[in-house]
C-alpha cells in the first residue's frame, strides 16, 4: 500500500536519489529543498508523475516545517514518514572556522533535523503513528580531524535521534538514525580540494553510493531499527575509535595518510 513521504534535501545526492525511488514505486511524495531550480529539474526528470509534489522548505525554520506538515497532513489525510536528509560541510581547522560557519553547520545540519523531528512527531501523535528517518554519520560517532563542526554537527544529530527514538517509541512513532561513511555526492566531491578532509577519503578507494543509502533507508523503512551504520565494519572502528579516543593517535595518523594518498588519487584522476 503507497504512504505518504516527506523528504528533505531533494536538490541533490541522497535527498534526490530517495525520492525519485519512492516516488518510482508509487509512493506520494513532497520532495523538499532551498534550491527551486533543482526541485524544477527533479520534477522534469520524472516527468512530473501525480505523486510528486516539490516545496521549498528552509529546514532552519521551524514555522515553516509546522506550517507544510499540516499542509501536507491536510491534504493527504496522514503523513506516514519524514526524512531529514539536507545536510552542509564545509572542512576547515580549529583555528580557520568563522562564526558564520558555525552557525551553518548548527542551524542547517542539527536544528534542521530537531525542527523537522518535533514538526512530525506532533503530527504523527496527532494521527496516532509514523516513522521518522534522520541522517546522521559515521561522523557524528567519530570525531574526524579537520571536519570539526561537521563531525561535532552530526553528533548532535545522532544524540538526538537516539533519545528521541526512546522518547517516541511508547507513543508509537518508530525514529532511525543512518550513520553512512562517505557517500559519493556533490558534499564529496567538494572535499576533494580540501587538505583538510584528508580523513573522508580514508574508507574504501570507493566511497558509498546515494543507491546505498537509499537501498538502507528502504531497509530502515521495513525493519525501524533504531540505528544503522555504513558500512557495518566502519562502523565499528567508529565506535571503537569513539569508546577510546586517548588510544587512537596512530591509528588516526595512520587513517590520514590513508586518506591524503586516496584524496590525491580522486583529484589526479579529475
Amino acid at each position: 500500500m503507497a504512504k505518504t513521504y516527506l523528504l528533505t534535501g531533494c536538490g541533490s545526492g541522497i535527498g534526490r536519489n530517495t525520492a525519485m525511488a519512492l516516488v518510482r514505486r508509487g509512493d506520494r511524495v513532497c520532495a523538499t529543498d532551498i534550491n527551486a531550480e533543482a526541485l524544477a529539474i527533479l520534477r522534469k526528470e520524472l516527468a512530473a508523475p501525480d505523486n510528486l509534489r516539490t516545496e521549498l522548505l528552509d529546514v532552519r525554520d521551524p514555522q515553516a516545517w509546522e506550517k507544510l506538515v499540516t499542509t501536507l497532513a491536510a491534504d493527504w489525510g496522514r503523513l506516514d514518514v519524514v526524512m531529514n536528509i539536507a545536510g552542509y560541510l564545509k572542512p576547515g581547522y580549529v583555528h580557520e572556522e568563522s562564526p558564520e560557519e558555525v552557525h551553518r553547520h548548527f542551524d542547517i545540519n542539527t536544528k534542521g533535523v530537531v525542527f523537522g523531528t518535533q514538526a512530525a512527531a506532533r503530527q504523527m501523535l496527532r494521527q496516532g503513528g509514523g516513522h521518522i528517518v534522520n541522517i546522521a554519520s559515521l561522523a557524528g560517532i567519530a570525531p574526524v580531524p579537520g571536519l570539526n563542526l561537521y563531525s561535532a554537527s552530526k553528533f548532535a544529530v545522532r544524540g538526538y535521534s537516539l533519545s528521541a527514538a526512546m522518547d517516541l517509541a511508547p507513543r508509537g512513532i518508530k525514529l532511525s538514525v543512518i550513520c553512512p561513511d562517505a557517500v559519493q555526492t556533490p558534499m564529496l566531491d567538494l572535499q576533494v580540494d580540501y587538505e583538510q578532509a584528508a580523513m573522508t577519503f580514508s574508507g574504501n578507494a570507493q566511497p558509498l553510493t546515494a543507491e546505498d543509502i537509499t537501498d538502507a533507508i528502504l531497509r530502515a523503512l521495513d525493519k525501524a531499527p533504531i540505528e544503522i551504520t555504513l558500512p557495518a565494519s566502519r562502523g565499528r572502528i567508529a565506535k571503537l575509535g569513539s569508546a577510546f579516543p586517548g588510544l587512537s593517535g596512530a591509528l588516526l595518523n595512520w587513517l590520514r595518510e590513508r586518506g591524503r594518498r586516496q584524496q590525491q588519487k580522486r583529484a589526479g584522476a579529475r
